[in-house]
């Protein structure tokens, strides 16, 4: 593969480039949370990194999105708040620095080693942390629906947990204050 390829995406990452993924960013935040379990602590860097994502989605991250990744973090894995500070600064270094294909190669780790619950679970948190700014911006949304297909659930599973985050959705904000 050239690197052209590599950099516009034309091509689909090799099992080699995945497992050197998995490597890479997942295990750096996974290392931080070594008080817990292997496989919780991977989750939950997991879990960290598409947090970040949705909050860089429209290329800021506020510090009410960052104060609500570091609660959501540290409710999912049961971390200290000062474990979950750490994995949610090293999710959003590592997601500004690789993100694109390494994104996706995250939520595909995600669907194949979370339960259908805990994925579901995932896109009300990443609503939550979208809204948490008060609005939900039109690219978040659009961020939120791509790992909702790439955690292989289902397009009603996004609409329902959107459903639940209406009113800050910048679209429907909009909508209303041209009515008043």
């Amino acid at each position: 593969m050239s690197w052209l390829q590599r950099l516009f995406g034309s091509a689909s990452p090799t099992e080699e480039e995945e497992t050197a993924v998995r490597s890479a960013s997942l295990r750096r935040i996974a290392g931080e949370l070594d008080a817990l379990p292997p496989t919780r602590a991977h989750f939950v860097a997991a879990f960290a990194y598409a947090l970040g994502r949705v909050a860089w989605a429209d290329h800021q991250v506020s510090d009410e999105e960052t104060q609500e990744m570091e609660r959501l973090v540290a409710e999912v894995g049961g971390l200290p708040p000062e474990q979950a500070v750490l994995a949610v600064a090293i999710a959003k270094a590592q997601h500004r620095l690789f993100g694109g294909t390494e994104s996706f190669l995250v939520s595909k780790d995600f669907q194949l080693t979370a339960a259908e619950g805990d994925r579901n679970r995932l896109v009300e948190a990443l609503f939550a942390v979208s809204a948490a700014d008060d609005s939900i911006s039109g690219e978040e949304e659009a961020v939120i629906l791509q790992i909702t297909k790439e955690l292989g659930l289902r397009k009603k599973d996004f609409l329902a947990a959107r459903s639940r985050w209406s009113e800050k959705r910048s679209v429907i904000q909009r909508l209303k204050s041209r009515q008043s």
